[in-house]
């Protein structure tokens, strides 16, 4: 009869760890999403996207190299820290997604592709094809891009002329590739 009790004991703990490593999963999709619909409706500019998404991608690899550390798990420390972290940058997109700060909907093809991106690396990670280090790459990438088109737009009066367009273009069709390797 203890050995039947230990065991349940036992699975119900397992179950319960494989529960909190899918919240961090959980928790990391939700935020890509909710940055995605930032994004597209123009709650969050450039600046405040690749400021959230600089803060993501140090959560992404902060879990991968703990996961890495721990034979593809978090402890349970680890996991209090990585919510409390998740905790932060959800205030922050709240935040950004609610200041006065908006820019118009992305209707221009470099916005768009963005936004695309964006959602393609949430349906990653929801998916389960995409880790989180391969995730910290590739918004590390998107960062990037997007510091990118900030600084250009600043300095062209918030347009991008015809060849800052094709050298984002570029970037985006080089990004495109790399989360497609990674999902696949």
């Amino acid at each position: 009869m203890r050995l039947i009790g230990t065991m349940i004991v036992a699975a119900a703990v397992t179950v319960m760890a494989a529960s909190a490593q899918n919240v961090v999963n959980q928790r990391r999709e939700n935020q890509q999403d909710r940055i995605g619909q930032g994004l597209q409706s123009g709650q969050l500019t450039a600046g405040e996207t690749a400021n959230l998404e600089t803060k993501e991608a140090a959560i992404n690899q902060e879990v991968h190299t703990d996961r890495t550390l721990n034979g593809g798990k978090l402890t349970g420390q680890e996991r209090q820290i990585v919510n409390g972290q998740q905790n932060q940058v959800s205030k922050q997109i709240y935040a950004d997604k609610h200041n006065s700060v908006t820019r118009p909907p992305a209707t221009t093809e470099v916005g768009q592709r963005r936004v695309n991106q964006q959602q393609r690396i949430a349906n990653g990670v929801s998916s389960g094809k995409l880790t989180a280090g391969q995730t910290a790459r590739l918004e590390k990438g998107e960062v990037g891009i997007n510091q990118e088109v900030k600084s250009d737009r600043a300095s062209n009066g918030g347009k991008l002329t015809a060849a800052q367009r094709q050298q984002v273009n570029h970037q985006q069709n080089v990004m495109s590739g790399k989360i497609y390797r990674a999902k696949h």
